[in-house]
């Protein structure tokens, strides 16, 4: 388990995209978890997001999302390095 948890709706659209591969291969402190829900009804199906050490990250595109999940994993590190 990683020290940076990135958390996605099995209903949301980022679901298409293999975030788990694509995170944990280059980041090892990441660890990608599929929930079965969220608690934000109707954002699934509207915007792709996930949720970040309880941060939640938005983007218009799935590519959008990936960047600033990547840059939100990079800030979350910078805390460790402290």
């Amino acid at each position: 388990m990683g020290i940076i948890v990135v958390e996605v709706c099995d209903g949301n659209l980022m679901n298409r995209v293999d975030l788990e591969n694509l995170l944990e291969s280059e980041y090892p402190e990441v660890a990608v978890m599929d929930n079965e829900c969220l608690s934000f009804c109707g954002l699934c199906a509207v915007r792709p997001y996930a949720i970040v050490n309880g941060t939640r990250i938005f983007g218009a595109t799935a590519e959008e999302c990936i960047k600033k999940i990547k840059h939100r994993i990079e800030l979350e590190l910078a805390m460790y390095e402290l």
